[in-house]
């Protein structure tokens, strides 16, 4: 007899290899059913899910979480990564207007989509950092609107015609962050970033996370099994996947989460994206701090 499913989600998550088995209905759970939304990119889910919470379960940058907890949105995140990366590799210049490098970005305009991005927080976070860049010496242009709508964004706004690459090939800009091309034309800021990402790892001892997935606070105070449930459906296809990638680029559980977690705090706390120093424990409820 099959058994009723009592409960059917809106989710979104991205086109991961370690989801697919869940996106598929390949993995399903007895508690729950999941009803797909796509958004492509998905990164244009985060802010219906921050302003509106429009979904159930939903992907999420983590600064994007960060910022939304500050501002009191009703989300609860779960210690699931959906992506990891080293960052080295999205910071990117135009050559042909004089060789730069991540010290040199003081006094030039550097382009971002948008400032409050996930990869702009790590990168700035390793320029400030690791480099001793003065990031308020930096004039930023932007693209978008930050997810979350509270934030008074003070960067420079590009012209809405212009595209952030073109920018950057027509010397509008010096530099671009959170951005990759295979244009020959444009050189990472960074000259070898997988060396740099090498170091910085053996410094660190960190994958830098971009994603991770939040549910609704409803959900998790009106059923805390289901939210349980979508955690453990998410990890068990993680394990399908037979990923043993050394270092995890999508740890689970808040113990292999919580010193990425602390960098990318800090980090947003320097950049003053959120208003204070969270605990890695703050950004659990009482459900999802228990997961592992």
């Amino acid at each position: 007899m099959t058994p009723v499913r009592t409960i059917t989600l809106k989710a979104v998550l991205g086109s991961h290899h370690h989801v697919q088995a869940v996106k598929s209905g390949a993995l399903r759970s007895d508690l729950f059913d999941l009803g797909f939304i796509e958004y492509t990119p998905t990164n244009t889910a985060f802010k219906p899910m921050v302003r509106e919470q429009a979904f159930d379960v939903c992907e999420i940058a983590i600064v994007t979480y960060l910022m939304a907890k500050a501002h009191g949105k009703p989300l609860v995140l779960l210690p699931a990564t959906m992506l990891g990366r080293f960052q080295h590799s999205y910071a990117l210049y135009n050559p042909a207007r004089g060789t730069l490098g991540p010290n040199d970005l003081e006094g030039k305009r550097v382009g971002i989509r948008s400032f409050t991005t996930t990869t702009g927080a790590w990168i700035r976070g390793i320029l400030a950092n690791d480099y001793g860049v003065d990031l308020d010496r930096i004039r930023w242009i932007t693209f978008e609107d930050p997810h979350v709508a509270e934030y008074v964004d003070t960067t420079e706004r590009a012209p809405k015609d212009k595209k952030i690459l073109q920018m950057l090939r027509d010397g509008e800009l010096d530099a671009v962050l959170g951005e990759t091309s295979d244009d020959p034309k444009l050189k990472p800021l960074f000259p070898d970033p997988a060396a740099e990402a090498a170091r910085w790892y053996s410094r660190r001892g960190v994958v830098p996370i971009n994603h991770l997935v939040v549910v609704t606070e409803s959900l998790a105070k009106s059923r805390p099994d289901v939210v349980a449930g979508v955690y453990d459906l998410l990890k068990r296809n993680k394990a399908q996947t037979g990923a043993t990638a050394t270092p995890d680029l999508v740890p689970y559980g808040i113990e292999a989460n919580r010193k990425p977690l602390e960098l990318i705090i800090d980090y947003a706390f320097q950049q003053a994206l959120i208003p204070r120093r969270y605990t890695v424990d703050e950004l659990f409820d009482e459900t999802t701090r228990g997961l592992n």
